[in-house]
């Protein structure tokens, strides 16, 4: 699949513009004008430096393990960074009786199980979420190339929103299925007072009591979660970058600073991390109830927490979320630029499509 996949990305309308100078240039070497024996060797030298300038092939196989090493740091680093907010979350979710709103939260975990019971799940929580973001951004940028291909460059730019939306679905079906397992259980050790303080424990717990089902029945709720943040996270990133340097940024991508660019990441990933929590948020309270309940489904978790109590500590999720989304975005597009990985600018109407609609005299 991969092969296929990084044969396919050289007609790939996403792909970088450096390498499509070599791809698309000409095959034979072009004559130089009488005097200027040098133009030549010089061509050939501007189109070596594009090259150089990047680390590998886009659509290559070493460009997508560096994107899925950037996913892992990305997820893995930002959701343990965020445990103790993550944490309160949940209690407020499935207890909002005796966890009364955020601060009230903090207060009480902090008076029954000091400033180390806020670091409560931090293990299940740095693994799963690695685990995630290796699949969630490594397979986006598969499923971004492989289905661009299938429908050509005009529709790819026609249709690039629904191209987003179906290439982080498809990601992430994937990467909850590599979640689940420690979901469940960072769900279990933040939740149930006294089941148990450390991944060590929880996991052969869990298994002996209730086996793989433990480990997976959350995985649904996980679907149902997920699939619209990510869809919600990647499409609205993607669009937004676009508008910002088309109504915002006073001048063109190519003119900007690493850093600038870098800036302008983190404000398109806050903005839409804060879509991301709203649209999530219901499912995430069915999740975090639903681990730590036996014998209880989505449906009646959901049917016994009715409207209202599916949207308590929404406030609480947007400040993670919109928080940690920026700097995924931010850490993940920084792996790209120390590893020099192609990355190709907003998308621009192909020039055949600009000459079917008329655009171009």
């Amino acid at each position: 699949m991969f092969s296929s996949v990084a044969h396919l990305a050289r007609a790939n309308p996403f792909k970088a513009p450096h390498m499509q100078l070599v791809h698309d240039g000409p095959s034979e070497p072009r004559s130089s004008p009488a005097g200027s024996p040098g133009l030549p060797r010089r061509s050939r030298n501007l189109a070596a430096a594009a090259v150089e300038e990047y680390s590998c092939e886009y659509g290559s196989m070493k460009f997508y393990a560096l994107c899925g090493f950037g996913g892992v740091l990305s997820c893995g680093l930002t959701h343990t960074a965020v445990v103790p907010l993550d944490l309160v979350k949940c209690r407020m979710q499935v207890d909002p009786q005796k966890y009364k709103g955020i601060f009230n939260g903090f207060s009480v975990t902090l008076k029954e199980d000091g400033v180390r019971g806020l670091a409560k799940g931090w293990a299940p929580t740095f693994i799963g979420y690695s685990m995630q973001g290796l699949c969630k951004f490594g397979f986006y940028e598969v499923f971004k190339v492989l289905y661009s291909n299938m429908l050509g460059e005009e529709n790819t730019y026609l249709w690039r929103t629904s191209l987003y939306l179906a290439s982080s679905a498809s990601a992430e079906f994937f990467a909850d299925i590599a979640l689940a397992p420690m979901e469940a259980a960072k769900v279990r050790i933040q939740t149930q007072p006294g089941y148990a303080n450390t991944l060590r424990d929880a996991a052969p717990k869990m298994f002996k009591e209730e086996g793989l089902n433990a480990f997976y029945k959350g995985v649904a709720p996980l679907w149902m979660r997920q699939i619209p943040y990510t869809m919600m996270k990647f499409a609205c990133f993607e669009r937004t970058v676009e508008a910002l340097y088309k109504f915002v940024v006073p001048k063109p991508r190519s003119e900007c600073s690493k850093g600038q660019q870098l800036v302008v990441t983190f404000v398109a990933g806050y903005i839409a991390g804060v879509f991301c929590a709203i649209v999530s948020h219901p499912a995430d309270s069915v999740v975090s109830v639903l681990n730590k309940e036996k014998g209880s489904s989505a449906s009646q978790v959901l049917q016994r927490l009715g409207f209202k109590g599916v949207w308590k500590g929404l406030f609480a999720r947007i400040i993670m979320i919109g928080t940690l989304t920026a700097l995924q975005w931010f850490i993940y597009d920084s792996v790209k630029v120390y590893f020099r990985l192609p990355r190709p600018p907003p998308p621009e109407m192909p020039e055949s499509l600009k000459k079917k609609l008329g655009l171009t005299q």
